[in-house]
């Protein structure tokens, strides 16, 4: 094998291998950097020793023996481990089985529960998700959130070391604890498939490799607990919004909006597999949680062949369920919407013109975005022109920006 197919091979045993490797790791040495410094320097010795000796039948059994062999040869150097040295070694020593599946989707989970922590800032939690859960290098991650990659560095460097000095178990949560945390390691995901489908700013509407991120992580997820109805509800939430995606972006990349969309080009796979997890997720909680809830309105735009088969009037119901859940400021804001479609936009700007004043939407485009349309749709073309025009400068997205001052001029 030719040493640039080798490494391509490399490439793709590490984004495979990466979070399995880390995980198992860091269940055996209570540290979630010493588990990445190790996996490193096993791809490392990978890249130096498979050009060589070609790629090993079990690759990932590989990094793992490297992997733990580099950890007794630190511990070993290290004073500050000697303590440790006789359990810990006699610990790695004594696992070089490859471990059960089982084992290893236990360690997947703690992992995810441990990059996921609520000691670690939202923005160090997604940047540490991404990095040893997504496979992704600290300059994949900054480019995709359009920040310097010294910045996501220092988030991940921090992060790593916050668990370490306030010595953070390498566990799943139990009990009333276990509900807490993981509508923490819930937020991370749809935090990171949010930002790739509708990028807060730059110059692109979308960015898809992020939605693809966020979607491994959950269909991960939802295998690891497969009773929790809201992981389902998540996964289902992105695949049909997923489904999407190549009718959001025009020719020139420019936004085209849900009513205006090509259904035909909508994923009816994605969709399928969307609907097929709303299922288990209804099956499995007596009343659907935010995220099932969320999915149960996508749902209900998956299946209308054309715009005006849409059922607003469930939709504006499903809004008035979350929002009595949530109680946020932007569940009433789609809520108006929903409230438009179904009974009239007069009806819609009575309910926005209760939130306007709401701190929180003070610097959110789409409040004035939307009060624009359905001034617009009422007539008012003034006003919505004026609305438009402030929503246009409040949004940092090139591309949405463009559309809002599209839609001021035809005012």
């Amino acid at each position: 094998m030719a040493a640039s197919d080798t490494h391509r091979t490399i490439e793709a045993v590490w984004r495979i291998e990466a979070a399995r490797l880390i995980a198992g790791l860091a269940r055996l040495v209570r540290d979630v950097g010493l588990a990445e410094e190790l996996a490193q320097d096993a791809l490392v010795a990978a890249l130096e020793q498979w050009p060589e000796s070609g790629v090993p039948r079990n690759p990932g059994a590989w990094l793992m023996t490297v992997s733990k062999r580099r950890a007794i040869d630190m511990i070993r150097r290290n004073e500050r481990f000697e303590r440790n040295l006789v359990e810990l070694g006699h610990r790695l020593e004594h696992e070089d089985e490859p471990p059960e599946v089982d084992e290893i989707e236990d360690d997947l989970l703690r992992l995810v529960f441990t990059a996921c922590h609520p000691v670690l800032s939202t923005e160090a939690r997604v940047a540490l998700t991404l990095r040893v859960l997504g496979g992704l290098t600290t300059d994949e991650i900054a480019r995709a959130f359009l920040v310097p990659e010294s910045t996501v560095a220092q988030r991940i460097v921090r992060a790593k070391r916050t668990l370490a000095d306030k010595q953070i178990p390498f566990e799943v949560p139990q009990g009333a604890e276990l509900a807490g945390r993981l509508a923490a390691v819930l937020e991370v995901i749809y935090l990171i498939f949010n930002e790739g489908y509708s990028a807060t700013a730059g110059d692109d509407w979308m960015r898809p490799a992020l939605c693809e991120d966020a979607l491994r992580l959950g269909r991960v997820l939802a295998g690891l607990m497969p009773e929790e109805s809201e992981v389902h509800g998540l996964v289902a939430l992105m695949e049909i919004q997923a489904s999407r995606s190549a009718a959001r972006v025009g020719p020139a990349g420019e936004p085209i909006l849900l009513l205006d969309q090509n259904r035909a080009r909508w994923d009816r796979l994605l969709i399928g597999r969307g609907l097929d997890a709303l299922g288990r997720a209804e099956k499995l909680g007596d009343t659907l949680g935010p995220y099932a809830l969320q999915a149960a309105i996508a749902a209900c735009h998956a299946r209308a062949v054309n715009p005006e088969d849409t059922d607003w009037v469930r939709i504006a119901g499903l809004y008035e369920a979350l929002a009595k859940l949530s109680r946020s400021p932007v569940v009433e804001l789609n809520r108006a919407v929903a409230l438009s479609m179904a009974y009239g936009p007069a009806v819609g700007l009575q309910l926005l013109d209760q939130i306007v004043d709401e701190p929180s939407l003070k610097d959110y485009h789409l409040l004035p975005s939307v009060r624009g349309d359905l001034l617009f749709k009422l007539g008012r073309v003034g006003e919505a022109r004026a609305e438009f025009e402030r929503a246009a400068a409040m949004t940092r997205n090139a591309r949405e920006r463009a559309l809002l001052e599209e839609r001021a001029a035809a005012c």
